[in-house]
């Protein structure tokens, strides 16, 4: 089948476009910033449309030819008018694509009574509008488990930095997570059933959110005492996700808002229709997320998403401040690249460790993502990732790599080096690049010169001698 992809870039899109090419379909993926695939295992076997779907022109001739398409887009992170994009964006689908024969959509399952998440409100409304415009299939999951989803981290952190906890009453409602393998195989199998199905609910065993803290605690090994008390708010307990975990407030209260009420939903029907799937015990699926992690094959996580932001491709202009120190180094090119690009995540950055740490935790405290969504991989890096406060801007292997700053700053920040073959050896350049939003962004640059002085100084060095030790 010719299928498309919207999402691709995302946690779950991105480890559905390799499961269809493996079956035999031909892919097409939606991408607001082609740079973003770059890299990827999948990026030279599918078709690229470049377009955004809050820009119904953009979407023109997105969907010609193709005989089911998948949407896997929301703004879970995309400020206070999310739900109002989220409309626009389904309705510019619709107008673009009107005789689509097959719409596979992924929202959440919902509770008996209203839902209290502005979230999940939005994901009923998303999925009613592409209903009431196009042939779909919706399907509707619980807590998705796999290596780098928000909801696994979410458990993970929680359950490995809090031996005992005071933890809100809603940890006593129950839930229905669901493995990513499972929940991959269901938009497989719903979009090769060539028909609409409506609306399923999918997902595994019947869970309280405190059982499947103590079922990660099981499989690690570890004992935890839980104490549910009623204080907490949904708001206060996103604060609390967001001090212990490395999942910033924008995106724990979305991820709490959706469990203060049980979403137990009713799977029966999802199970009847694909027999065939047989969604893994919850302590099944923990084990293979972390085995994942273990081995380092992390293929998305959820910091890698672009989000609901403008992107920015950095050029060489009048206004750009720059900071550029060099150093030569009696190393190939290849030593040099393989230390910079492993900087950030659990390694961290060689130098002034509490100065990064203190500049993360104020970030995060005047609502930046902070410093410790760290890194997919320990060494691996595409375009579009997560390091840190930073996003990944460009990777050319073995001599460059750029990082955009994602921290709260005023006006656009970047961080290159490059491995530069000179005279036997490698010129190792470092580059700080600012670009100022009026004279509070030149204000605060000039205010930093006397750090950066310090800390890149040694931050060069440190890598020159990271390369030196690895070799």
């Amino acid at each position: 089948m010719r299928m498309l992809v919207t999402g691709a870039t995302g946690y779950i899109g991105g480890r559905l476009v390799p499961r269809l090419l493996e079956r035999g379909h031909s892919v097409r993926v939606l991408a607001r910033d082609p740079r973003k695939l770059r890299g990827r295992s999948w990026e030279e076997k599918v078709e690229v449309h470049k377009g955004d779907l809050s820009d119904s022109e953009s979407l023109k001739g997105m969907g010609d030819g193709i005989d089911a398409a998948f949407y896997l887009v929301h703004s879970m992170y995309g400020g206070e008018d999310f739900a109002a994009r989220d409309r626009k964006a389904a309705r510019n689908f619709i107008e673009v694509c009107p005789t689509l024969p097959l719409l596979v959509y992924l929202g959440g399952i919902l509770p008996d009574t209203p839902p209290r998440s502005e979230h999940l409100r939005s994901r009923a409304e998303v999925g009613a509008i592409l209903r009431e415009g196009l042939p779909t299939t919706e399907l509707r999951a619980g807590p998705i488990i796999g290596s780098g989803s928000a909801s696994f981290e979410m458990i993970r952190y929680l359950s490995e930095r809090l031996p005992a906890m005071v933890a809100p009453r809603w940890i006593l409602n129950e839930v229905r997570p669901i493995a990513v393998r499972d929940i991959l195989a269901y938009l497989v199998e719903a979009a090769e059933a060539g028909a609409p199905l409506e609306v399923m609910d999918v997902g595994g065993e019947l869970l309280t959110f405190r059982q499947m803290m103590e079922g990660y605690a099981r499989v690690r090994g570890l004992r935890r005492w839980i104490l549910p008390v009623p204080v907490l708010t949904p708001k206060l307990s996103s604060h609390w996700v967001g001090l212990v975990t490395p999942i910033p407030n924008a995106i724990a209260a979305p991820l709490v808002e959706g469990v203060v009420q049980p979403v137990v939903g009713d799977p029966g029907p999802s199970r009847a229709r694909f027999p065939q799937i047989e969604p893994l015990p919850y302590e099944r699926a923990v084990e293979l997320a972390l085995e994942r992690i273990r081995t380092g094959e992390v293929t998305t996580r959820w910091s890698g998403a672009l989000g609901g932001g403008e992107t920015f491709e950095l050029e060489d202009r009048e206004g750009i401040m720059r900071e550029t120190r060099s150093l030569k180094v009696d190393l190939p090119p290849q030593a040099l690249f393989d230390t910079f690009t492993s900087l950030g995540g659990e390694k961290g950055w060689l130098v002034w460790g509490w100065a990064w740490a203190l500049r993360g935790l104020v970030d995060q405290l005047v609502g930046g993502p902070g410093i410790r969504r760290g890194r997919r991989h320990p060494t691996k890096l595409d375009p579009g990732e997560a390091v840190d406060f930073w996003r990944v801007d460009a990777v050319e292997p073995g001599r460059l790599l750029r990082l955009r700053a994602e921290m709260r700053v005023p006006g656009r920040a970047w961080l290159q080096w490059e491995a530069l073959p000179e005279e036997g050896g490698t010129r190792l350049v470092q580059t700080a690049l600012f670009a100022p939003a009026g004279l509070p962004g030149t204000l605060y640059w000039y205010a930093l010169v006397p750090a950066h002085a310090f800390i890149f100084s040694s931050l060069i060095r440190a890598i020159a001698r990271e390369a030196a030790a690895g070799t």
